[in-house]
């Protein structure tokens, strides 16, 4: 299709150009684009209403200063995007500054685990850090544009990423944890009517069950860990100690077992709001009648 070539092109054209430049020389390019995506007001009415939702507390100038400091922050990861290999393979201290709780991933080396975060920061840089320590695959949803789909995947081959396309890849996905591979997965966007309901920021949000059915039916633990950007551009990474969760893959385990990875993310959210996606309409299914709201 002429349109997926366009998009394709694109794509190639921001990715050398951001590859032209320095690494903080992209980062600044990358949020001048960012702020201008903001300033043509792209997805910005889904920003503000979930913005609102979230922190209905703060000043309205408050939570716009969040979403500007966020389109900024989305640009600069998408400057990054075009050298993931690059950056994941970096010496520590130049890309990522400081790393905190490395010896739970350690202990995890060799043995199959979910590993854990969301849309906040620059997480495929934060999955792709794993290669270092364990091999990891991502689940990830095909673009709906084969040729950028396989631009992007290249990049993550590169970095050293396994690929598992989401849909379709349950035994691929149980055979890499018999195999002691880390698999990486979000559940963080609307899942619609497939996903189970659990509060997040003080309502409840469709919210994919995948990671916490998996952990619980292949008794592997889950990784969870997150990745911010500090003042100078580069990055600090935490990881959190193991969790091992008990019980079989009941309703009742699958959805007390979404609610604590996700309150877990609304805690980092609440911590630093401009490294999260609020772009995407996350509460936009509403729960089902007598669930409350």
């Amino acid at each position: 299709m002429k349109a997926h070539a366009l998009e394709a092109l694109a794509a190639r054209a921001l990715f050398a150009g951001t590859r032209a430049l320095p690494w903080p020389g992209g980062l600044g390019a990358g949020a001048a684009l960012g702020a201008l995506a903001g300033a043509i007001g792209l997805r910005r009415r889904v920003a503000e209403s979930n913005l609102a939702l979230a922190f209905p507390e703060r000043a309205p100038g408050e939570r716009a200063a969040i979403l500007a400091a966020h389109y900024r922050e989305v640009g600069r990861i998408a400057a990054e995007y075009a050298r993931l290999p690059e950056l994941a393979k970096a010496p520590d201290g130049r890309v990522v500054a400081e790393v905190h709780g490395l010896e739970h991933f350690e202990a995890q080396r060799g043995r199959g685990a979910i590993v854990m975060t969301g849309h906040y920061g620059n997480f495929e840089l934060f999955g792709s850090y794993f290669t270092r320590l364990n091999p990891i695959d991502f689940v990830v949803k095909p673009l709906s544009n084969p040729r950028v789909e396989t631009l992007v995947s290249d990049l993550r081959r590169r970095a050293g990423v396994g690929i598992i396309p989401l849909g379709g890849g349950l035994k691929r996905i149980f055979r890499a944890l018999r195999d002691g591979h880390w698999v990486a997965m979000l559940a963080d966007q609307d899942a619609r009517r497939h996903g189970v309901f659990v509060p997040f920021f003080g309502r409840l949000a469709s919210t994919p069950e995948g990671p916490a059915r998996l952990a619980l039916q292949a008794g592997v633990p889950i990784l969870s860990g997150f990745i911010r950007r500090r003042a100078d551009g580069r990055h600090d990474v935490d990881f959190e100690p193991a969790y091992l969760p008990t019980g079989g893959p009941t309703e009742a385990n699958v959805v007390a077992l979404t609610a604590w990875h996700t309150a877990r993310l609304e805690q980092e959210i609440r911590r630093a709001p401009e490294h999260w996606f609020w772009l995407h309409r996350r509460w936009k299914t509403a729960p089902p009648p007598n669930t409350g709201s």
